[in-house]
């Protein structure tokens, strides 16, 4: 990847993670880009319309382009028609958030939601980030579907969730997140409690086509009303809805490319 190419993807990314904006000069520091590179690129972002000033001489921030790409691929991968139906069912049944995420490569990034009783599915306002796989119901259910090293492997290059900057549970240790995973093995998803954010709950079920997971299913709440036993509750439909995705996510590019003799 050439240099240039490089920082302009991270100034993107960084921008992504300030949705106010941020000055020319704090970005070239924090992202230790050169003053002149930092503005040259920002210019050429601007002019192709990822890019504006909030005014002139303004602090940088991200236009819906970005935006509008990541919905433009997802509607035309036919994720959301697919998975329209079992989310809404799911939510329905819970009362509570379902988030559909999907694997791409090393990364699981959230990408539609439906929300209790509330029609409709809805993309998520984190959708196309990355869940942290360490301390989320989404990550453990993936990462559950794999080798304790591949597991390890994965969360140690994205790093722990730091229980300050998640949940008070979040854990911190290889030996913690193991523990987590065998469990979630036994049941067959996962479950975690104050892990992700303090006062919430949440499970998790992958989607699995031909034996790899290729999504997890997720369901979110407070933990006042999503508690241990009502999740052991919501387990067969959650487990349900996840084993029906996987199949029929063969017509979904976005799942991967279609089987022989399915175009």
């Amino acid at each position: 990847m050439s240099l240039a190419l490089d920082r302009g993807l991270t100034l993107l990314e960084h921008l992504a993670e300030h949705p106010g904006g941020l000055p020319l000069a704090l970005m070239a520091a924090e992202l230790d880009i050169p003053l002149s590179a930092c503005h040259r690129l920002l210019a050429e972002l601007q002019r192709r319309g990822y890019v504006r000033q909030a005014h002139k001489q303004g602090d940088y921030m991200l236009t819906t382009k970005v935006v509008s790409l990541g919905l433009g691929y997802l509607s035309n991968a036919g994720i959301v028609d697919i998975a329209e139906p079992l989310l809404e069912r799911l939510a329905q049944k819970s009362g509570e958030l379902v988030r559909l995420s999907i694997v791409d490569e090393d990364r699981l990034t959230w990408v539609a939601k439906s929300q209790g009783t509330r029609r409709g599915l809805r993309y998520d306002p984190d959708m196309g980030m990355d869940a942290r796989l360490s301390c989320t119901a989404s990550g453990h259910a993936w990462l559950l579907t794999l080798s304790d090293e591949r597991a390890v492997e994965l969360v140690a290059r994205q790093g722990f969730g730091t229980p300050q900057a998640y949940g008070p549970k979040a854990p911190t240790t290889v030996k913690t997140l193991l523990g987590f995973l065998h469990a979630a093995r036994v049941r067959g998803y996962s479950m975690i409690d104050e892990v992700f954010a303090p006062g919430m709950s949440a499970m998790g079920a992958p989607v699995m086509r031909r034996k790899e997971a290729i999504g997890v299913i997720s369901i979110a709440g407070p933990r006042t009303r999503l508690t241990s036993a009502r999740m052991r509750e919501l387990a067969p439909a959650l487990l349900a809805a996840a084993a029906e995705l996987g199949p029929i996510s063969n017509t979904s590019s976005l799942f991967g490319r279609p089987p022989l003799g399915k175009g």
